[in-house]
């Protein structure tokens, strides 16, 4: 049985991503800051006859990628599908984001994932299958007023996810960037209270993507999803 690594795993997109995981019969890490949710997914998990293992782990910390490869390892033996969907949030002009900021964003949102593909590529070199998907933004490619950290730090993901898939790409090892506009989660809410909520994609509409990249056969190469809402709206 393959095993996956789902960060940010508790809510939203993460949970939505990690459900569908085990409709295909992963074995399933789930991250999260929060010991209750992540009890609450696993016991989910476990009534359908799933196994999981949960890692409650801030991603703002260095050690964190190494510690949760190992223990991914450790636990299950192997590494096949990593899913970098862990994000953090930030509004606010940019006279007003201080260093600090700055840096908490750009650690959980583009340090992390860097380095949790680094350490998980010995071991997705000897799955059968291996995939990484990393969860982009619009805000990846697009600017939006009071998103400068945000952004910026959303454009280093998809500058770094672009190197890797050529990197890896001889050692069989799918990279893919999935990049939706505005999507029905509480991080969408804290960007945009003003945000008109029935228009935005659903969290099971990102998990059905995965669910075809991880299971889509042939040669032919998928970098990059974008994938924005139909009302055309701002933050799209």
């Amino acid at each position: 049985m393959q095993t996956a690594i789902v960060t940010g795993a508790t809510k939203g997109t993460g949970k939505a991503i990690a459900l569908k995981l085990l409709e295909l019969h992963y074995n399933l890490v789930i991250v999260g800051r929060t010991a209750q949710l992540l009890d609450q997914l696993k016991s989910e998990i476990e009534e359908t006859g799933g196994r999981c293992l949960t890692i409650e782990a801030d991603l703002g910390l260095k050690k964190a990628p190494d510690e949760i490869i190992r223990d991914a390892v450790s636990h299950f033996g192997q590494i096949d599908v990593l899913v970098n969907n862990a994000g953090m949030s930030y509004s606010g002009a940019i006279t007003e984001t201080d260093m600090e900021i700055w840096n908490r964003v750009h650690s959980v949102n583009a340090r992390a994932p860097f380095f949790l593909c680094k350490a998980a590529i010995p071991y997705l070199k000897k799955s059968f299958n291996p995939v990484i998907i990393n969860i982009g933004s619009v805000v990846g490619f697009k600017g939006y007023t009071h998103q400068s950290a945000y952004a910026s730090s959303k454009h280093a993901l998809t500058g770094f996810t672009k190197v890797l898939a050529k990197e890896v790409q001889e050692d069989g090892i799918k990279v893919h960037l999935i990049s939706p506009g505005g999507v029905d989660t509480d991080m969408a809410r804290e960007m945009r209270p003003d945000i008109d909520t029935e228009g935005l994609i659903q969290p099971d509409e990102i998990a059905e993507i995965v669910e075809f990249l991880v299971t889509r056969k042939g040669r032919g190469t998928i970098d990059h999803f974008y994938i924005r809402r139909q009302s055309g709206l701002a933050f799209d």
